[in-house]
């Protein structure tokens, strides 16, 4: 009888469509929860005991199933740890849950917006600065990487001079006929090496600020936009979801769900609203940044060039001082990568 019983539990079924989901009852909600319930608490299938007294009766009256000639053992209860892990697990997929249906939502606003047929939300001021900021860093970007070839240049110029000088001055020594001629091109060369050090620290330094400018101040500006942009269309597929909600029939189980639309539409909308005050103030701090950094660059880039190529050494060397400009001495090796950061 006992087996019987068993064997009647074990072939319960819930009903399946041909597509494979389960049928929808008017009680889904409440289904939901009783199957999460089962999931979460439910008894240990493994237990082969039958409760004597029918359904919810004492522990007292729980009859072996197993055979007389095997010595009986109690049911094992549920130890801490499978608790923890089933809370883990349901936490989980609770987690990808949410996920999925966001990024479904974010995937049909998405391309509603690419095929003109979804409404979006904009702010014509707020884009506007955007896209300049986006044009700003291309720009920038070519600046810096016509800098970095100068740098190249000026390096490769130092070097060709340096190699030139000590030519000069060995055929001075070697030719006593030109020596004084050879002697005086060496010190010309030596000397163009000095000064080409100087513009050659104020060229790094200038490249440098540029570099901080586009990668880390522009960027992180540019990471809020994205977060933004992220946000705006979040909001409005929860928008749309929302309006789609609004025009359909009224009943008990709509009912509820608007609600529940409600309230996630109103979570995104604030988070919109939030990350768009950060976006303008973000936007008006590297406005600000900007021109104070580029001002002292684009001076000292002005007079470190004029200088050099007039031959001022002194107007050079004040200049590297007026901006605190340190230049390694020849010699020096190349700080690690742990130091340049």
């Amino acid at each position: 009888m006992t087996d019987g019983i068993l064997g009647k539990a074990a072939t319960m079924e819930i009903p399946i469509h041909g597509n494979g989901e389960a049928g929808q009852l008017p009680e889904d909600d409440g289904l939901e929860q009783d199957l999460q319930q089962v999931m979460v608490s439910g008894p240990n299938l493994n237990e082969t005991s039958v409760v004597s007294g029918g359904y919810g009766g004492s522990g007292d009256g729980l009859i072996p199933t197993g055979s007389g000639r095997h010595p009986s053992h109690s049911a094992t209860p549920a130890s801490p740890g499978d608790e923890v892990a089933r809370g883990i697990a349901g936490e989980k997929f609770d987690i990808v849950k949410k996920w999925g249906i966001n990024t479904y939502k974010c995937t049909k606003q998405l391309i509603s917006e690419r095929f003109g047929r979804g409404s979006r939300t904009v702010d014509l001021e707020l884009e506007l600065q955007i896209e300049l900021l986006r044009e700003t860093k291309r720009k920038y970007e070519s600046v810096l990487q016509l800098g970095r070839a100068l740098t190249a240049h000026l390096y490769s110029l130092l070097q060709t001079q340096h190699a030139l000088g000590d030519a000069f001055a060995d055929l001075s020594q070697k030719s006593p006929e030109l020596q004084e001629e050879f002697g005086y091109n060496a010190e010309t060369q030596k000397l163009l090496c000095k000064n080409g050090e100087t513009l050659l620290g104020a060229v790094n330094f200038f490249v440098s600020s540029i570099n901080t400018l586009v990668t880390k101040t522009m960027e992180d500006t540019l990471m809020t936009v994205k977060q933004y942009e992220a946000a705006r269309l979040e909001y409005d597929a929860y928008r749309t979801d929302l309006e789609e909600l609004s025009l359909g029939p009224r009943d008990a189980g709509t009912r509820g769900r608007l609600e529940s639309a409600q309230a996630t539409f109103q979570a995104h909308r604030d988070k919109y609203e939030k990350l768009r005050g950060d976006v303008a103030i973000k936007l008006k701090f590297l406005e600000e940044n900007k021109i104070k950094v580029m001002h002292k660059q684009l001076l000292l880039f002005h007079n470190a060039v004029s200088a050099y190529f007039a031959g001022n050494q002194k107007q050079l060397e004040q200049t590297l001082q007026q901006f605190n400009i340190k230049l390694r001495p020849p010699g020096a090796e190349k700080p690690s990568w742990l130091e340049e950061q």
